[in-house]
């Protein structure tokens, strides 16, 4: 078995040392390949050239970030097809939120993914097959895990701004951010359209979220829940709002904190395993794929699209 190891040096969590552990676990194991990435848009070039070479198995050490711009590079723009087979992707966090890795079933301490990734590598031999899991079509690219337009877009790219700055991103930072973009857009207008299969158009949508897993982020060790149901194997989970009312929003975020989560209002628009979803705006908005700032959009198209993906992780639950 081959396999290249994609290293994001900058990501949160990476340390040396868990790295030179990982590196030397595999290599007993498998024929490995290091390479660290060096430039936004590196681990997209480097899955392209595994997917030509052949290589079977394509492992992220870095964060959600690295991890959808691996399965870019892997897949290409949806629609239009790959040459030849796909390698499965494996993940060992390195990022703040590491949702991707998360919501497959691995654990967040590199120390411990990397005993499950020798474990899971070892059943693969035995067994000959990976875990497929359904991805999210966004039109120009593919999601993993989530994607957003309206404030969901402005919290991104405000955080992307603090990274420039060389700021590291914590939990208390990202929800401070995320706070002072729901009091902005009190003051605004609601200028998103909202259409789902099989009903009308939903117009006056402040902010939606589509997502193609659970739990949607984790504040620390916390889960944040948006559609509890949602999972790689179904179809998209759609969760949005028709007012910013900041105690009704408040009372909303409780119930998304909520171990039992029961997330229900008024104001929310919320459907699960859907096979598409449309969102429109009146103008252009911010919007994000999987925490990364895509910028501004008038209209998105996310279609469901079932095992569409080999990966290194536990069986379904």
């Amino acid at each position: 078995m081959r396999a290249v190891l994609i290293v994001n040096p900058n990501a949160t969590s990476t340390t040396a040392a868990a790295r030179d552990l990982l590196a030397h676990a595999l290599e007993s194991r498998v024929g490995l390949t290091v390479v660290h990435t060096n430039h936004r848009g590196h681990a997209v070039e480097i899955a392209q050239a595994a997917r030509r070479d052949g290589i079977d198995v394509v492992i992220i050490h870095g964060g959600d970030g690295t991890v959808n711009e691996v399965v870019n590079g892997l897949l290409g723009v949806p629609g239009h097809g790959t040459d030849g087979p796909v390698p499965a992707v494996a993940v060992v966090p390195g990022g703040s939120a590491n949702v991707f890795a998360r919501a497959l079933g691995i654990s967040p301490d590199p120390t411990v993914a990397t005993n499950q990734l020798i474990d899971l590598l070892g059943e693969h031999r035995r067994n000959g097959s990976w875990r497929r899991i359904g991805l999210m079509d966004c039109g120009e690219r593919w999601a993993v895990f989530t994607a957003g337009m309206g404030v969901d877009g402005d919290v991104v790219a405000a955080v992307e701004a603090q990274r420039a700055k060389g700021r590291k991103v914590t939990a208390g930072r990202y929800i401070r951010i995320a706070v002072r973009e729901m009091l902005a857009s009190v003051r605004r207008e609601p200028k998103l359209t909202l259409e789902l299969p099989g009903r009308d158009p939903v117009p006056g949508v402040y902010f939606a979220f589509v997502s193609n897993s659970s739990p949607w982020t984790y504040a620390n060790a916390r889960p944040v829940w948006t559609n509890p149901d949602t999972t790689f194997e179904t179809g998209l989970g759609v969760f949005a709002t028709t007012s910013m009312n900041v105690w009704a929003n408040l009372m909303l975020v409780r119930r998304m904190l909520s171990q039992h989560a029961r997330i229900k209002a008024r104001h929310l628009v919320r459907e699960d395993d859907v096979p598409w979803v449309r969102i429109s705006a009146t103008e252009p908005i911010a919007s994000q794929i999987d925490g990364d700032f895509l910028g501004l959009r008038s209209e998105m198209t996310f279609r469901a699209v079932p095992e569409a993906l080999g990966v290194v992780a536990p069986p379904a639950k």
